[in-house]
């Protein structure tokens, strides 16, 4: 069991990291940080932003479940591999190539700093669903876990591992902040404005390197 899970975290490893540096994972939680209640609207966010990762991707687990049951590979494994990373593979390319176009935070996201922890905890949830990006990495996750072979124990750690491995980024400036304070403000400003600047290409060659890794171990477990 531990070693069919640590096998299996070298694929969600990777997944998790495409949700982790997206810009529209790591600017909502800065944003947070300037709002009138910083640190109980940040949290709520968090918060928000665990439950929608958490959920979507136990949720195509459950799917695998019931499709053909947790406790042995399913056949379907390889071809799931070779699909979602044919589907990174375009999609990351396409990003790569649409690098130089101008990026600006959308006006609707700068306006959550007037955020309270109400509506900031259905922001975190909303992002994870809305954002196709979130939305098809924990898919492909949960898919990648229910055709695995964990059993039902395994499958569920997996999922929680992914969970912090695709939230870290947003927890990090949200901790961080509660011990420091506006001391991370300018440091979280210029990573911002990084993130904003150089997001297309970096996810680009992100998800092009992980497509091609799933297509040559979905290729080679045919």
């Amino acid at each position: 069991m531990v070693t069919g899970l640590a096998s299996d975290l070298t694929e969600l490893i990777p997944l998790a990291l495409v949700i982790a540096l997206s810009p529209l994972t790591i600017i909502p939680a800065i944003l947070m940080l300037h709002t009138p209640r910083p640190r109980p609207t940040s949290l709520a966010f968090l918060g928000g932003w665990v439950l929608g990762v958490g959920v979507i991707t136990a949720a195509a687990v459950a799917a695998s479940e019931l499709a053909d049951g947790l406790d042995r590979k399913s056949p379907a494994a390889p071809y799931v591999r070779i699909v979602i990373g044919a589907a990174l593979v375009i999609f990351g390319g396409y990003r790569w190539f649409t690098r130089n176009r101008a990026q600006h935070t959308p006006k609707w996201l700068t306006a959550m700093t007037s955020a309270g922890p109400g509506r900031a905890f259905l922001t975190g949830v909303t992002l994870t669903v809305a954002n196709v990006k979130v939305f098809a990495m924990c898919a492909a996750a949960g898919a990648a876990i229910g055709t695995a072979a964990l059993g039902r124990t395994g499958a569920w750690q997996a999922v929680a591992v992914f969970t912090a491995l695709a939230s870290i980024s947003v927890a990090l400036p949200v901790l961080g902040y509660l011990v420091a304070g506006k001391q991370l403000d300018e440091p979280l400003n210029k990573l911002k404005r990084w993130m904003e600047d150089n997001h297309s290409a970096m996810v680009g060659v992100i998800l092009v390197v992980i497509g091609a890794a799933l297509l040559y171990k979905g290729i080679h477990s045919l």
